[in-house]
């Protein structure tokens, strides 16, 4: 692993993303080293000739100045790298983003593959308005270890539920989904209990990873790899209908909520956890990311 220690002018910038209004990103690179992960085109931007998953850059920055700026916009930590990475431990900066914006009110989104963040679960508690998600597509714990080099789903599962017994807002993020792998009903069924939405969010196959992991379907799933083809080389999106249509079907038959493309956390904590389906997000417009009309 190549590590750098960076001057980053600004670590909080704007988002185009139809979730949030800013991201950060306390890391350039991630240790994870997803075979999917669509960030590998930050290597575009940051002139390392490494594999994506080999190296890691630490932002480091000036104090955040003014704070209360961001009171009430929605900021995602984090939209290209993992900010609980095993790295975090060392460096600990998304610890000291959070204490920057401890005070600010600001509606704060955390997404990571790690059970590390509950180090900070004292400190992300004092945020009034905030949620935690946590990305799992798989309960086989072998097809993870294939993926990616982050912590076990059931240490994902179990950092979930502290979250969530703490009173904390948390999101299973079912991502990416797999045709024909993802079991996204027995998902649903494990972590119904501890969190408070259900993201769903489709294997979208762009840039290098692309050719990855058709290689992998062809070597390990070949049974499969017409379907991949007919997805990623043909551009059908009939799997993913047929899943969207048996998945809200399922939602009515266990009594939870389903929507596309709501990203509201106003419904009671206590509450069953609502399934926001996502497969096709990318044609969302930002100014269009609440509006009622994407809702099934």
């Amino acid at each position: 692993m190549i590590i750098k220690e960076l001057q980053a002018k600004n670590v909080i910038t704007k988002s185009n993303l139809p979730a949030c209004d800013f991201s950060v990103n306390p890391y350039t690179g991630c240790a994870h080293a997803c075979k999917y992960c669509y960030a590998c085109f930050m290597k575009r931007f940051t002139n390392h000739s490494e594999k994506w998953g080999e190296f890691v850059d630490v932002k480091i920055w000036q104090p955040i100045k003014s704070p209360d700026k961001y009171n009430g916009k929605e900021l995602f930590i984090s939209s290209v790298t993992d900010p609980y990475q095993p790295i975090e431990e060392k460096y600990g900066r998304t610890r000291a983003l959070l204490k920057e914006l401890q005070d600010s009110r600001v509606k704060l989104s955390i997404a990571t593959k790690s059970d590390l963040i509950l180090r900070d679960l004292d400190l992300i508690k004092t945020f009034p308005d905030v949620r935690v998600s946590w990305s799992i597509n798989t309960l086989d714990e072998a097809f993870k270890d294939d993926m990616d080099k982050a912590v076990s789903i059931e240490r994902r599962l179990a950092a979930m539920k502290e979250f969530h017994k703490a009173g904390v807002r948390t999101t299973c993020f079912i991502s990416p989904i797999f045709p024909g792998i993802t079991d996204v009903k027995a998902i649903i069924e494990r972590a119904k209990n501890q969190c408070n939405l259900i993201w769903l969010e489709n294997l979208n196959l762009r840039g290098s990873c692309k050719a990855v992991i058709m290689a992998y379907i062809k070597e390990k799933y070949p049974a499969l790899l017409p379907l991949y083809q007919e997805i990623y080389n043909q551009g059908s999106r009939s799997y993913w209908e047929a899943l969207d249509a048996a998945l809200k079907e399922y939602a009515a038959e266990i009594g939870l909520g389903y929507v596309r493309n709501d990203d509201s956390m106003n419904h009671p904590f206590n509450a069953p956890p609502v399934i926001v389906n996502y497969f096709y997000h990318s044609e969302i417009k930002k100014s269009a990311r609440k509006d009622g009309k994407h809702n099934a």
